[in-house]
């Protein structure tokens, strides 16, 4: 395509230099050529324009030779067969609503047949210098790069380099591995598909009727954002960015809080109102021109609920979230919302609310086929054509429930929208609830309450090592034991506490007060809600075990947890705890082939098992044995002093023996990102 366009714009380039002399031009037919040529005669030259000037130019300089003739006309002829014969149902497409509509770009068979040999298969527009012999494809180094920095296998892909022009045929295996190892995937029945609840979601533990879980389960899974949500997310990211929200108002000041509340309200929609507004000229000017914040009462609403419903599903994103939830607990004071004149808060949008109201909705949640169309794939111990399967099975299964349960008032890319938003919430599940699961597993495989190994006692003394509790073996067994059943049970109820938490904090009836909790001024305030999610999960924990070890003391509401806010943010930290554990001890196997490594780990640690151990020992004494403060009551046994001296213990990582082991696995912190 590209050389037709460059070849028609050398054309028209000497066909301008040497219209000023021309006395002949294309026939004056109904040709596309023609038609083209009219709109821009100053280029091209046709017969009228051409006369008129002409009558202005003197005979001996547009007078041509025979020769100069031929070569116009054949130019002339040439020009217009390619307007009219090659490209003519591409012209006459409206290609401005194509590109609107986001279609596919129009090529033809050659154009397609060069980008899949000679062209990155990923972006498609650079040349292809490498071939992965496992993926079978041709990328530029830069995708390749990319496609290959993650995964423990893909990253082990070996390639080959490509010389200039170089063809590799697609899908052609190098030896006869690949050749076993990925073969093409038949179409699948779904009606063949035996859809089994039992090997999907749940565990032994939890199996129940698909129909019930899924409908209290989405009751507090928030709905995935849509695309034009993210652009408004984005803005309000970015107000928050620059306000200075909490800096201004929770200070200890003799003017009226009320007045700077709503002033600082009003300056922060004030800023959103401007980013809105320069990113869509048009969007800003219908919203906002001749209206006051009144008048957009229910833009200001969405936006902060996309603000909400973002961060419950990524808590690790958006750090400004504190901001947004203090300036609308405070628009939710009576005498604010009076001053104000618009309330800025919403419900959250759940799957359950919006399919409630939908023809269908809650009989889609009752459909056992959910179950597989929501299931998260992981590749642990699969083949590659099994996990192809896999996802094969999922795609028809999404299919087959949007085609079922699609009408007029609940489209399929609704349907879809809402399977995907279910199936965020168990990656959520996997990334937060698994690590509980994995430490519990690692305790019962490698110690026993029953029995004491050499050097591996889990025992505790009091003033010892800075521990706050005294625990014989068995006692610390059970203590840790608890503790990392109660926080999985958290990890599962995750966003119904945090739906929970925000209704406690916009709580018309909540008032809060700002206090110095000797971590500066806080808001303190009741959480009933979360109160008494929590002590419903405290008891399902402690029937679980069977007995309990210690305080059963929920600190909310206090100068330890001042209110749900700092709940909510406590114990979304528990996964960036264990989860740089669990993937040191995952990769110590690995690491362990390495010859040099080897012999360092069997002259310091006495062996690889060993060094498990260590380190698991290490962490289920000092960072459950009470340490983390300097009082009893703000640490000990009670169920917030058990996280706060496994921060503790986080805290001191750099002092254990076994630190070098974790930074040759890839550790680099607590903070999420190891």
């Amino acid at each position: 395509m590209k050389k037709v366009f460059s070849s028609l714009k050398r054309i028209f380039f000497s066909k301008n230099k040497k219209g000023k002399e021309s006395t002949n031009s294309i026939d004056s037919s109904d040709s596309l050529s023609n038609k083209i040529s009219v709109t821009n005669n100053n280029r091209v030259g046709l017969n009228n324009s051409n006369n008129s000037l002409n009558n202005n130019i003197p005979n001996n300089k547009i007078e041509k030779t025979e020769e100069e003739k031929m070569e116009t006309q054949e130019k002339n002829k040439f020009l217009n067969d390619i307007l009219t014969k090659d490209y003519k149902e591409v012209i006459n497409e409206d290609l401005e609503t194509k590109l609107n509509n986001n279609d596919e770009p129009i090529r033809d068979a050659e154009t397609e047949k060069m980008i899949e040999d000679y062209y990155c298969v990923e972006c498609e527009d650079q040349p292809a210098t490498l071939y992965c012999e496992q993926c079978l494809d041709n990328y530029c180094e830069v995708c390749y790069q990319n496609q290959h920095r993650k995964g423990k296998l893909r990253k082990k892909h070996t390639f080959k380099q490509l010389e200039a022009n170089e063809k590799i045929n697609q899908n052609v295996p190098l030896n006869e591995n690949a050749i076993n190892l990925i073969k093409s995937e038949p179409d699948i029945n779904l009606d063949e598909i035996n859809f089994d609840v039992s090997k999907s979601i749940f565990t032994s533990s939890d199996l129940q009727e698909v129909g019930n879980w899924y409908i209290e389960r989405t009751k507090y899974i928030p709905l995935r954002l849509t695309y034009e949500e993210r652009k408004y997310l984005r803005l309000l990211e970015a107000t928050l960015n620059v306000s200075e929200y909490t800096d201004k108002i929770d200070i200890i000041v003799y003017s009226s809080r009320a007045k700077r509340i709503v002033n600082q309200i009003k300056e922060f929609c004030s800023i959103l109102s401007g980013l809105v507004l320069s990113a869509d000229y048009h969007e800003g000017q219908r919203l906002f021109e001749n209206k006051s914040f009144e008048d957009n009462e229910e833009f200001f609403q969405t936006i902060f609920e996309i603000g909400r419903r973002y961060k419950i599903t990524t808590p690790e994103k958006m750090p400004d979230y504190g901001k947004l939830i203090y300036l609308l607990q405070d628009s939710q004071i009576e005498e604010i919302k009076d001053m104000l004149g618009f309330n800025c808060c919403t419900p959250l949008k759940t799957v359950y609310s919006f399919l409630e109201k939908r023809k269908n909705g809650i009989d889609l949640l009752q459909d056992n086929i959910i179950a597989v169309a929501t299931q998260e794939i992981l590749p642990n111990n699969k083949s590659r054509k099994q996990i192809q399967k896999e996802i094969k099975i999922k795609e028809n299964a999404i299919e087959h429930l949007a085609n079922k349960y699609a009408n007029e008032e609940l489209s399929k890319e609704e349907i879809k929208r809402c399977l995907y938003s279910i199936g965020d919430n168990h990656a959520y599940l996997r990334a937060n609830r698994d690590p509980c699961s994995k430490m519990i597993n690692y305790l019962t495989t490698y110690f026993s309450p029953n029995k004491i190994e050499p050097n591996f006692s889990l025992a505790i003394q009091m003033g010892k090592n800075t521990s706050r509790l005294t625990h014989n073996h068995e006692k610390q067994y059970n203590y840790v034991l608890q503790s990392l059943t109660l926080w999985k049970e958290i990890a599962y109820e995750m966003y119904k506490l945090w739906t929970l938490a925000e209704e406690d904090l916009l709580s018309e009836n909540n008032i809060y007060r700002l206090r110095d909790t000797g971590q500066g001024l806080n808001r303190v305030q009741s959480a009933p809600r979360v109160s008494r999610t929590m002590q419903s999960i405290l008891y399902k924990a402690q029937c679980d075990i069977g007995y309990w070890v210690g305080s059963s003391v929920i600190h909310l509401g206090d100068h330890n947890v001042p209110n749900a806010f700092m709940f909510i943010d406590k114990y979304t930290q528990v996964s960036s705890i264990l989860n740089p554990i669990c993937i040191c001890l995952e990769h110590l196997d690995e690491l362990y082939n390495d010859k040099g490594i080897n012999s360092y780990i069997d002259r310091e640690f006495g062996g690889l098992e060993k060094l498990k151990k260590t380190i698991l020992a290490d962490f289920f004494k000092y960072a459950f044995n009470g340490s983390g403060a300097d009082n009893f009551f703000d640490a000990g046994s009670c169920i917030d002093g058990r996280l706060t001296s496994a921060w503790h213990w986080c805290s001191q990582i750099e002092k254990k023996p076994f630190f070098p082991i974790f930074l040759l696995t890839g550790f680099v912190g607590f903070n999420g990102t190891g």
